[in-house]
């Protein structure tokens, strides 16, 4: 599979918007940067699908993910858009299969859709969702990349099971992909939720560093095994936070750029932090490892000198 190279449209979830005041400035921001990344040559842009900002809710702007696919997917024209990842629970499938067909329509066919069963309490309560236990999330997440995937190609849809139910939904248009937009389930389960992958997805992410995502790597194929999948036909990707900087000087003056204020050592070896060719060798390691796209969200963002020299001197080495 070619390696594939996205990045994260700026939406504040990790309050990198903050420094600017005015709502439609950072608006414009966030679209500018996402024009520049289609200027570059990133094969994909992605979104969060969060509501409150990391690490703890802040009253500072957080763009919703799909009011923002549907806007940007207007303002660019051949970039694909994925969101890392929906939250399953937030929406109703049937609402969420027309959702997804209409932006694969209106985009020109550039929808990835990313699904994950969610995790931020916080969230749950403040828009007043049900939080389930782990388990039950994972499998409404299942319920729903079923029911998506059979509204995508099937005139009426009639479904059963455990946590949804319906009769004779339609979803019309629908997606513009043939035979379906790439599915993309991400969350950090190797059990339950890499079974799901291994039955339904097109593309999985899950990351850490190299050990984690050798491991997983490994349970995803024995559940390729036990479902009879072909475990080589799923997309493997990993989205780190990255920082580049063209000397190691300036990215020691500039210390840990972690959203959490990780210590400098531990978020260098768990991400992309580096200088070009630093970051190039990380990205190699994991090429070996059989991950194929990398999607990591720019540590100092607003700012594009991560991008630019993602862009230049990385990417490359991968084309």
């Amino acid at each position: 599979m070619p390696i594939k190279f996205g990045t994260f449209i700026p939406q504040g979830w990790k309050m990198e918007l903050s420094s600017i005041d005015d709502p439609q400035a950072k608006w414009a921001k966030a679209v500018e940067i996402a024009q520049l990344a289609e200027e570059l040559g990133f094969d994909s842009l992605w979104v969060y699908d969060h509501f409150h900002n990391v690490p703890r809710p802040a009253h500072e702007t957080m763009f919703e993910c799909w009011t923002t696919m549907a806007a940007i997917s207007q303002k660019t024209s051949s970039i694909m858009l994925g969101q890392m990842v929906g939250c399953a629970p937030y929406r109703e499938p049937s609402m969420l299969a027309k959702i997804t067909s209409n932006v694969d329509v209106i985009s020109g066919g550039r929808l990835i859709w990313g699904i994950g069963a969610g995790w931020y309490e916080h969230e749950f309560a403040g828009y007043g969702y049900e939080f389930p236990k782990p388990a039950d999330r994972i499998r409404m997440m299942k319920e729903t990349v079923e029911i998506v995937t059979r509204m995508w190609s099937e005139p009426d849809v009639t479904y059963e099971g455990r946590h949804y139910n319906f009769r004779g939904a339609q979803c019309d248009p629908k997606p513009l992909q043939q035979p379906r937009p790439q599915v993309l389930i991400g969350g950090a389960g190797e059990q339950l939720t890499l079974r799901v992958v291994a039955r339904l997805a097109d593309a999985s992410n899950f990351g850490g560093k190299p050990d984690e995502f050798a491991r997983k790597c490994e349970v995803l194929k024995e559940h390729c095994a036990a479902v009879g999948r072909d475990y080589d036909e799923i997309e493997k990707t990993w989205s780190p936070e990255v920082f580049i900087r063209e000397t190691e000087a300036e990215i020691e003056a500039a210390g840990t750029q972690s959203m959490t204020k990780e210590p400098m050592e531990s978020w260098v070896a768990g991400n992309l932090v580096g200088t070009p060719e630093q970051v190039a060798e990380k990205i190699g390691a994991y090429v070996d490892m059989g991950c194929t796209g990398f999607y990591p969200w720019c540590s100092d963002y607003p700012d594009t000198t991560t991008m630019r020299l993602l862009a230049a001197h990385v990417m490359p080495e991968f084309r």
